[in-house]
């Protein structure tokens, strides 16, 4: 098939067209596919009726899958997890986050699928880490050069909200003992295009290790402002079979919760990645 891309801005962002993502993906849609991604960072795509079935193919195409600790799955396909909110509480989303950072080797990339979604809200941003990073002044990116973070499970998944039955709590004290803090730079770079991107988040980012306590307040308070500056970011109006596909390596989202009490119901599938660098 002929790959259409546009697109949406200077700094992240293209639509693809001319691609069925039902169908097996081919050794040539594939590698286009990947480009794309390393060129754009995410890739959203309209009309992909998935199946869950479907959507775990896709993903596997690209590295082995991620089934998360917390948030409920598809029984019949477990990589593929569910954001229902008519059944879980997925505030967490709304706040600029980097999928799975409390892991030591966090995800590749994910593909989410929209199910059902609002009539009005339920976008969703992606800010680009590489245009954050490149817009930084050269002496704050000496400055950030060598540092390390330190990033947990329990920032976006407190036990006020994720341990609130004895069937959850275990599962959450389960989940924080098989995920202590882990560290990252706070300069990632990227393992297949070598260039480099702001690695923290405040969805999972707490400490910069080499720091004290103000130092390291101060200083990620401006990176998390500045990683989401509007020029550093894309923003999506679902529609229903809506795809997105982005690289969890160099960006960070933002699901806007605005829809309340509307249902939205999205599928995700995570790929595994690797140790950041």
């Amino acid at each position: 098939m002929t790959l259409n891309i546009t697109p949406l801005n200077p700094a992240i962002g293209a639509r693809i067209d001319g691609l069925d993502l039902t169908r097996p993906l081919g050794e040539a849609d594939r590698d286009a596919l990947e480009q794309a991604l390393l060129d754009h960072q995410v890739l959203f795509f309209r009309e992909q009726p998935l199946t869950p079935q479907q959507q775990a193919r896709l993903a596997m195409t690209f590295g082995d899958l991620h089934i998360h600790p917390i948030y409920p799955n598809v029984p019949e396909q477990p990589e593929v997890l569910v954001l229902d909110t008519a059944v879980t509480d997925v505030r967490d989303n709304a706040i600029w986050h980097t999928d799975v950072t409390f892991l030591p080797a966090p995800a590749m990339g994910a593909v989410l699928a929209a199910k059902q979604v609002p009539a009005q809200g339920g976008d969703t941003l992606w800010a680009s880490g590489i245009a954050a990073f490149e817009g930084l002044s050269a002496p704050i990116q000496r400055l950030l050069e060598g540092l390390t973070a330190r990033h947990e499970f329990s920032k976006s998944f407190p036990l006020e909200r994720f341990g609130t039955s004895p069937e959850a709590l275990a599962r959450w004290e389960e989940t924080r003992r098989r995920h202590p803090p882990v560290s990252h730079p706070v300069i990632r770079i990227h393992p297949r295009s070598g260039r480099k991107a702001l690695f923290v988040n405040d969805g999972f980012t707490t400490r910069i290790n080499e720091l004290s306590e103000a130092e390291s307040t101060t200083l990620l308070a401006f990176l998390f402002n500045h990683s989401t500056r509007p020029e550093f970011t894309v923003r999506w109006q679902w529609r229903v079979n809506d795809v997105a596909f982005w690289d969890n390596r160099v960006t960070q989202h933002y699901a806007v919760d605005d829809y309340r009490p509307t249902r939205r119901v999205m599928h995700r599938a995570t790929i595994l990645g690797d140790a950041p660098r």
